[in-house]
């Protein structure tokens, strides 16, 4: 195994808190440009961040549940975005960009009635799971 291998680091991300979920991406992002291999692992109220766009065009990130302060998923990102934080978008594509692989659990889009709904076309991702990611996933867990 390789020392950056070793060094892997595979977020589970499981709330379906924005702020959680943001900060996932925060944390694997850096850990790709640091050379590090990194997993996310989208499962329990979490996978609706990656649904696809409704009809107005809002990506599902903004149906995941308000950050800790009661403010919306989009006020938060747009707060982020005023401070010079990394919005959810931006984040997103960084790691896709940097090589994250992004994995949805199987049963987590069951228990949330998602098994066939349409997921996000720009970013790439497999639907897997647990197995697939103790198997797959190098280094440490973490658990978000």
């Amino acid at each position: 195994m390789s020392a950056a291998a070793a060094e892997g680091l595979g977020l589970v991300v499981f709330s379906g808190g924005f702020d959680r979920v943001h900060y996932a991406l925060v944390m694997a992002s850096a850990a790709a440009a640091t050379n590090r291999e990194a997993t996310l692992f989208f499962t329990g109220r979490a996978v609706a961040a990656l649904a696809a766009p409704d009809d107005a065009g809002r990506p599902g990130w903004h149906r995941l549940d308000p950050a800790d302060d009661g403010a919306s998923p989009a006020e938060r990102d747009a707060g982020f975005a005023a401070r010079g934080i990394g919005g959810f978008e931006e984040l997103l594509e960084a790691c896709v960009a940097l090589g994250v692989r992004i994995v949805v659990c199987e049963m987590a889009l069951r228990a949330a009635g998602m098994e066939d709904a349409k997921l996000r076309e720009d970013v790439p991702m497999v639907r897997a799971g647990v197995v697939t990611l103790l198997n797959e996933t190098p280094g440490r867990l973490l658990f978000v």
